[in-house]
C-alpha cells in the first residue's frame, strides 16, 4: 500500500450519499433469499455479479429494484444496514446518513414499520458497539405520484425522531423537483431536512438544479455536477454555502467518466463538493474505494482529500457540536500525517 494510500484509509471519513438498499452484496442476498422464500434468476453469486452491466441510469434502476426483492422482514432491513456499518466502520467511516426508498417496499406489501424498525435497530447497534453514528434520509421515488410522496410522508411523521431529512431519487425522466413542492414544503414545515438527486448528464439537469434552489429551496444536491455548466447557479450555490454529494465511480458506470474535473474545479471554487459510494455493492466501490479513485485520477494530495472531508462534515446533518468533534480529529489526523506532500495541493 502506498503512503497516500494509507493516508486514505485512515482518513476519518463522512457519508451523506448511500442508499442502504444499493449496500445489498450479492452474498447477502442469496442468504436473504433462502430465508425468506424467494427464487433467484441467478445460479450463484458470480453469475448475480456478472449480470451488473449498467450503461445508464435507467438499466442500473432495473437491477435494483430487482434485488429488494429479497427484504421482506425487519430482520432483513436490519442485517443490510448492519452489514453496510460494519463495512464504513472498518473504512473509518465515522458518521454516514443513508438513504432509503420506503415506497420500493410499501408498494410490494412491506410494512413502513417493518422497513423502519429493522433499519433503526441496527443503526443504533453500531452507535453502541462501533462508535459509529448515522441517521436516515427517506427518499420519494420520483417516478411514483407526488400523492404517493405526500402520503408516505405522512407515514413517517410517528418515526420524525429517526430520520434526519427527505430526499427525492430514482428516474428523472420527466419528474423534476416541482413535482414534489407542496410534499417537500409540508416536509420543511415537520422538520425535516432536505435534498434531492440532480443526477448527471440527464435530460434538463441543470434545470431541475434550479428547481432545487429557487422553488424547494433545498439543504444540499446529491450528484449536481452539472451544475457548472451554469455560472449564475454555481455561485448561487457558493453564496449559500450549500454543498453537493458526488458519487464518481458511479458516474463511470452511468456516464463512462469519473466526473474529476469537476470535482476538481469545484474545489477550485471553494464549493462543498464531497465524495460517496453510491450504490457500492452494485457499482464495486465503497467510500474510500471512490476518493482512491478521484485522488489517482485527479492527482490530489492530502489537503484536498482532508478538504473533502471537512465539506462533508460541515455539510452533514449533524448537531453542530458533533461536528465541531468530528473536525478536530480531522484536523489532528491531518496533522499527524503531515508530510513534505502535504504542504502541496497535488503532492
Amino acid at each position: 500500500m502506498t503512503e497516500l494510500a494509507a493516508f486514505i484509509r485512515g482518513l476519518p471519513k463522512v457519508e451523506l450519499h448511500v442508499h442502504i438498499e444499493g449496500t445489498l452484496e450479492p452474498e447477502l442476498r442469496f442468504a436473504l433469499a433462502e430465508r425468506n422464500g424467494v427464487r433467484l434468476a441467478y445460479t450463484d453469486v458470480a453469475e448475480l455479479r456478472a449480470s451488473y452491466r449498467f450503461n445508464d441510469l435507467s438499466s442500473f434502476l432495473v437491477s435494483y429494484y430487482e434485488g429488494m426483492d429479497v427484504l421482506v422482514t425487519a430482520d432483513d432491513f436490519h442485517d443490510l444496514a448492519w452489514a453496510y456499518l460494519q463495512r464504513a466502520h472498518d473504512e473509518n467511516v465515522r458518521y454516514a446518513e443513508m438513504f432509503f426508498d420506503p415506497q420500493a417496499h410499501t408498494s410490494r406489501g412491506v410494512a413502513f414499520d417493518t422497513i423502519i424498525g429493522g433499519l433503526r435497530r441496527a443503526i443504533v447497534a453500531a452507535r453502541q458497539q462501533l462508535g459509529l453514528r448515522a441517521q436516515l434520509i427517506m427518499c420519494f421515488l420520483r417516478d411514483f405520484s407526488a400523492e404517493y410522496a405526500m402520503a408516505t410522508l405522512v407515514q413517517s411523521l410517528p418515526y420524525r425522531e429517526w430520520i434526519a431529512g427527505v430526499g427525492l431519487d430514482s428516474d428523472e425522466r420527466d419528474n423534476p423537483p416541482t413535482k414534489f413542492a407542496k410534499v417537500f414544503a409540508r416536509a420543511r414545515s415537520e422538520g425535516y431536512q432536505i435534498t434531492m438527486h440532480c443526477d448527471v448528464d440527464q435530460q434538463n439537469t441543470v434545470e431541475h438544479i434550479r428547481q432545487c434552489l429557487e422553488v424547494i429551496g433545498v439543504d444540499r444536491i446529491d450528484h449536481g455536477v452539472n451544475i457548472l455548466e451554469s455560472e449564475e447557479l454555481t455561485s448561487e450555490l457558493a453564496r449559500r454555502g450549500l454543498g453537493l454529494t458526488v458519487c464518481p465511480i458511479s458516474n463511470r458506470w452511468v456516464t463512462g467518466d469519473l466526473k474529476t474535473a469537476q470535482i476538481e474545479r469545484l474545489l477550485e471554487l471553494g464549493i462543498r463538493v464531497t465524495v460517496n459510494s453510491d450504490d457500492p455493492a452494485y457499482f464495486g466501490g465503497y467510500v474510500t474505494d471512490n476518493l482512491a479513485a478521484v485522488q489517482e485520477a485527479a492527482g490530489l494530495g492530502p489537503v484536498e482529500l482532508v478538504q473533502l472531508q471537512r465539506n462533508a462534515i460541515e455539510i452533514s446533518w449533524l448537531p453542530s457540536g458533533a461536528k465541531d468533534r468530528l473536525l478536530a480529529d480531522l484536523e489532528r489526523y491531518a496533522e499527524l500525517a503531515a508530510s513534505p506532500a502535504a504542504t502541496s495541493l497535488h503532492g
